[in-house]
């Protein structure tokens, strides 16, 4: 028997298969899927067996495998066909595809194990009579069965040992989880409106279908998802939920748990390798029904797929940004297609393609255009120039009452600081007049070694500008952060404030700790970036703040409009979740902007015509696909050189099939000591374009000095 194994090697060019012969008492242990130790040359590597060859000849020497690694399939049938398609997909290579599915205890790597976990645990061995505290040993076996050690040893360790030597008791070791979380479940009465009785009949659990859930915020999505994956259990068959990011998975977990108990699992990056390794194996063993996670929770290795969840589906954190440059709804629809199930997209703010592809039946479009409580919140929309002119530059005076306000009702508040995510954008701090190309009506990029700005999608470069060419002022980069916010706000309402952003969330459990202490009233004021703008229910806010409302605006992307309304209009929908009336209170130098005018009517419907309208102008998504070629490398000359190299030979093969721009410097010219450079394809079928752009991709695999990636939007 021989075997065709795959292992990663460091060399980007190699992506194949080698094969090895099977020695006869490793026979019965072989199968698809699984890894084995290999010789590589001088080396021993792990990789997964892609295929068994019976009574096939060679006509050369093969060596033997050293060893079998796994018992059961790491990458089950379906997960390798996935890998080849994410391969395909992403014009990654194979091996990559395979290891971003697995959790690191899976991955074919040497070095780091993961052990399973044990505990001890005591069982009764022979019914000799003691007394005093042994006998309370032996008592408490009898009537558990089985205690744990440390039980015992609470009670008396020198008993505990005089025991075991005595042999009247014996000591087992049991493999334990280490996220055997606690049995919560309990049974809820929630009463659905007729809206969501409408929404969860249109959903047919018999064959596979994309659904978009355009559902207002706080219309009740996640009592849809509930019912239907009760539908799907009553099949005996598996869901998974992905949310964004992990800041969301601590009240969905708890909901989902209250509802279905233990059989939930978790999966996402604030996991440890064991813990992750852990959850992976309660779904192989089939011991859980239903996955929520982030990004990755999306290559869960269920079987019998019931339905695919996708909640907040218009975020940019569902596409993976290194290798492979997967994007999650990609698979999703790929294994909801090979489980014959229905995918669903739940969200307030779709994004623009989801959207569209709903308007043309590509998507099935599901709406639930109204509130639970049907109390949407006044939003409130401060012009901060005006503001800022009667002397105050963080918090209007109107935002300021209305959170007095409410700390005197003892109510919550929830302050969002809209962050620039580019501290080299030119706006002018007066106005809030932000320097654009003139091509592509993208904020232009400061460089601060050429003194220059740049359009980081066609190359413009102009010379930076001192003074504000609408007010005159002069131009300055400002901002500031949540600590001085934080500051600027105590001074102001001596309340109790919580941030959560990246600093005050970067320990293990943090998220879920400042949630759950917002939630139990710890706090008046929960101040945070983006992380606080999605997913959470408080009762108690009735107050939302926007600082900066229209900082987003100011991004090198083409969705930044798209990017502003989701924000604004998902933070709203933290206020007023309960029958307290929520305002909303949006700063901003950009009042009349139509995507900061939309969202404060909660207008999605008009917000889209207007977006479509500059989109078609300037040939961006849907009307036009977008392609990034990656060039990065030590060298900024060569880099330089082969990005020109690569736009000539793209506008010889595909001038009439694609928009071409570039090359120039990304929003980071130079990260790690490593100069990075992208050329932008703009281009109506993919079919036209990923022969050549393929062809590219596969040619600089074989060059040290050079990387090339490729990044579909």
């Amino acid at each position: 028997m021989t075997v065709d194994v795959l292992v990663e090697i460091k060399a980007k060019n190699i992506d194949k298969t080698f094969t090895y012969h099977v020695p006869k008492q490793l026979e019965t242990k072989i199968k698809i899927g699984i890894r084995v130790l290999v010789p590589f040359s001088n080396r021993k590597l792990e990789g997964f067996i892609m295929k068994i060859n019976n009574n096939q000849k060679y006509d050369y020497e093969l060596k033997d495998i050293i060893d079998v690694i796994d018992d059961k399939q790491v990458l089950n049938d379906e997960l390798l066909q996935l890998g080849k398609y994410m391969s395909k997909k992403t014009l990654s290579t194979l091996i990559s595809c395979y290891q971003t599915m697995l959790p690191t205890a899976l991955k074919a790597k040497q070095g780091k194990k993961i052990n399973k976990k044990y505990v001890s645990y005591l069982i009764l061995n022979n019914d000799t009579i003691v007394k005093g505290k042994q006998l309370e040993i032996v008592n408490l076996i009898k009537n558990k069965g089985k205690i744990l050690k440390k039980e015992a040893n609470l009670i008396s360790s020198s008993s505990t040992k005089t025991l075991l030597d005595k042999q009247i008791i014996k000591e087992i070791k049991e493999e334990v989880y280490r996220t055997d979380y606690e049995d919560i479940k309990k049974e809820t009465n929630v009463v659905l409106t007729s809206d969501q009785k409408k929404v969860i009949s249109q959903i047919k659990l018999d064959k596979y279908e994309p659904y978009l859930l355009h559902g207002v915020t706080g219309s009740g999505k996640t009592e849809v998802y509930i019912n239907i994956i009760k539908k799907v259990l009553e099949q005996k068959k598996e869901a998974i939920v992905l949310v964004p990011e992990i800041s969301l998975t601590p009240q969905l977990i708890e909901i989902f748990k209250k509802r279905f108990g233990k059989i939930v699992a978790i999966l996402h990056s604030a996991l440890s390798d064991g813990e992750k390794y852990d959850e992976w194996r309660k779904i192989v063993n089939k011991e859980v029904a239903i996955v929520i996670g982030a990004r990755s929770a999306i290559f869960a290795p269920f079987e019998n797929l019931g339905v695919i969840i996708i909640d907040e589906e218009h975020s940019d954190n569902y596409k993976q940004d290194n290798n492979p440059r997967y994007n999650t709804i990609d698979m999703a629809l790929y294994r909801a297609k090979k489980n014959n199930c229905p995918l669903i997209l739940g969200s307030a703010t779709p994004s623009i393609v989801s959207y569209t592809r709903a308007k043309n039946n590509i998507y099935k479009l599901l709406e639930l255009k109204k509130r639970i409580n049907n109390n949407p919140p006044l939003i409130t929309i401060v012009d901060m120039q005006k503001s800022m002119k009667e002397g105050s530059r963080y918090f209007s005076q109107i935002l300021i009452d209305k959170i007095k306000d409410r700390l005197l009702k003892h109510e919550q508040v929830i302050i969002l600081l809209n962050r620039r995510g580019y501290t080299t954008i030119s706006s002018c701090s007066n106005c809030g007049y932000t320097d654009k190309c003139p091509n592509c009506d993208i904020p232009l990029v400061y460089h601060k070694d050429t003194n220059k700005m740049r359009c980081h999608y066609c190359g413009y470069t102009k010379n930076k500008l001192t003074n504000c060419p609408k007010c005159r002022e002069k131009i300055n980069d400002f901002g500031y952060g949540t600590q001085r916010l934080e500051e600027e706000l105590y001074n102001i309402t001596k309340a109790r404030i919580v941030r959560m952003d990246v600093d005050s969330t970067s320990k293990k459990g943090a998220h879920a700790k400042i949630i759950k202490d917002f939630e139990n009233g710890n706090y008046d004021i929960l101040l945070g970036t983006q992380i606080v703008s999605k997913g959470l229910d408080f009762p108690k806010v009735t107050l939302v703040g926007v600082i900066n409302g229209d900082a987003s605006l100011n991004s090198p992307d083409y969705r930044s409009a798209e990017h502003t309304f989701e924000l604004l209009n998902q933070v709203s929908g933290r206020s007023g979740r309960s029958n307290l009336l929520g305002e909303v209170i949006i700063q901003t130098f950009n009042p009349n902007h139509y995507s900061i005018v939309c969202a404060s009517n909660n207008d999605y419907e008009s917000f889209y015509k207007e977006e479509l309208k500059i989109r078609k102008l300037l040939k961006y998504p849907p009307y036009y696909n977008l392609l990034t070629l990656r060039i990065s490398g030590k060298d900024s000359d060569l880099i330089d050189k082969e990005g020109k190299k690569i736009v000539s030979y793209l506008n010889t093969k595909l001038k009439s099939k694609a928009i071409i721009l570039g090359p120039s410097m990304e929003s980071l010219p130079k990260l790690n000591n490593v100069y990075r450079m992208q050329i932008i394809l703009k281009y109506k079928k993919t079919n036209d374009i990923i022969e050549d752009v393929s062809f590219i991709v596969y040619k600089y695999r074989s060059n040290r000095n050079v990387n090339v990636e490729i990044c579909f939007h």
